[in-house]
């Protein structure tokens, strides 16, 4: 990657932590949070959903408006509903108003997910862009690494709703960052006046495509399998393995390395071999390790070091997916790269939150329940990559 590109990638890096951040800080903090709220396992985990299907749904609406708008103007407004939501989480008297709060962030954060992608399709595309999605991705996958280990520090001096204090600080720098650091990437003679008519057009296009479709619900299944662990990780390893707050951070870690250093790979491996076949041949160990997985947890030697080390194995696959699998559904509609970027975002977060509902009631406490939904991901995962077309793609 060109060091013209090293400023913009930290930068775009930085301002996508937020939403991982809103998530990943909170996870060690999910029992205290239940008990001091006197709810149930099943409500905490609705509080995951509803951020997801909010996060999703929002990003319909960031994408073309930040073809028409221009690219910063959207994240503004995110990031400013972004921290009322997370305002009202620290606030929270019950449970519902924590749900409440939760959506209200997922509708911000949705912003600083859809249109940083489409401003590195403004600034590069093919292995180059892979690359830069790539080193965008470094700075990402940092944050399951220090936010669970934020949160349980967080936790060491104060209650629970101090997490939000400082998610609330983290929205008001990056609303600096935005102002101060990071440069508009669309020329007014590039954007594109909203018409709904055209923005069905785009969508029809989208949806008809056959590629596309297959490269988003992929990585939708991809991502999904992180969701299903987010949202049931944090009891299965503190109630199943009895870790603290941040012993299960630092396992939670151990989860991030895997895909971040593989994530790194990813460009130079399709440049050798093809993303297409980089992506099909990644996904398969992806379905094989968490089958596997799945089936050891079944016969019971699901222990802590086992389940720790099978995550391990099956996000470096991911590593290796994910990247691609975006740049690659992008690559094709460059001309509305916001729009296509947005529907991308918004089916692969309900696929995630869909997965979410369906698996939580199957919650017993122990690592199997979750561990077969990782599986089924990968199940999916690995049928959707057969109907990616043969592209050796990004040239």
């Amino acid at each position: 990657m060109s060091s013209s590109l090293l400023r913009p990638a930290l930068v775009l890096g930085l301002l996508s932590c937020v939403g991982p951040f809103a998530i990943d800080m909170y996870l060690p903090a999910m029992p205290e949070i239940g008990a001091d709220l006197g709810t149930s396992v099943a409500a905490m985990q609705g509080t995951i959903t509803a951020y997801f299907l909010a996060f999703g749904v929002a990003q319909l609406f960031y994408g073309p408006w930040a073809d028409q708008a221009g690219r910063k103007a959207p994240l503004y407004a995110g990031l400013a509903v972004f921290l009322l939501g997370t305002l009202i989480c620290a606030l929270a008297p019950t449970i519902g108003w924590l749900t409440a709060g939760r959506f209200v962030q997922g509708l911000g954060g949705a912003a600083v997910m859809v249109v940083p992608r489409a401003i590195i399709r403004d600034m590069a595309t093919g292995h180059q862009a892979t690359r830069l999605m790539a080193a965008i991705m470094l700075v990402i996958s940092v944050s399951p690494m220090l936010a669970p280990l934020a949160g349980a520090g967080v936790l060491a001096i104060a209650d629970w709703r101090w997490i939000f204090g400082v998610l609330a600080i983290a929205a008001f720098l990056s609303l600096l960052m935005i102002r101060f650091v990071l440069a508009e990437t669309l020329p007014q003679t590039q954007r594109q006046r909203f018409d709904m008519a055209d923005t069905l057009r785009g969508a029809k296009r989208l949806l008809s495509d056959r590629s596309f479709m297959a490269l988003t619900f992929l990585g939708g299944f991809a991502m999904a399998s992180f969701f299903v662990f987010i949202a049931s990780g944090p009891f299965v390893y503190t109630q199943a393995f009895g870790l603290s707050p941040t012993g299960f951070s630092l396992a939670f870690a151990v989860n991030a390395i895997g895909f971040f250093s593989a994530s790194q790979l990813a460009a130079g491996f399709g440049q050798r071999f093809g993303a297409t076949r980089v992506v099909r041949v990644a996904v398969l160990g992806f379905f094989a390790s968490t089958v596997c997985l799945a089936l050891i947890g079944a016969m019971g030697f699901a222990t802590l070091a086992v389940v720790m080390a099978g995550l391990f194995i099956a996000n470096a696959f991911l590593g290796l997916v994910i990247p691609t699998v975006m740049v690659l559904a992008l690559e094709d509609h460059g001309d509305i790269a916001g729009l296509a970027s947005s529907l991308g975002g918004t089916l692969q977060m309900l696929a995630g939150g869909v997965m979410i509902a369906v698996t939580a009631p199957f919650f017993d406490g122990t690592a199997l329940p979750m561990l077969a939904a990782i599986a089924v991901c990968g199940t999916m995962a690995l049928a959707l990559s057969r109907l990616v077309r043969g592209q050796a793609a990004v040239a």
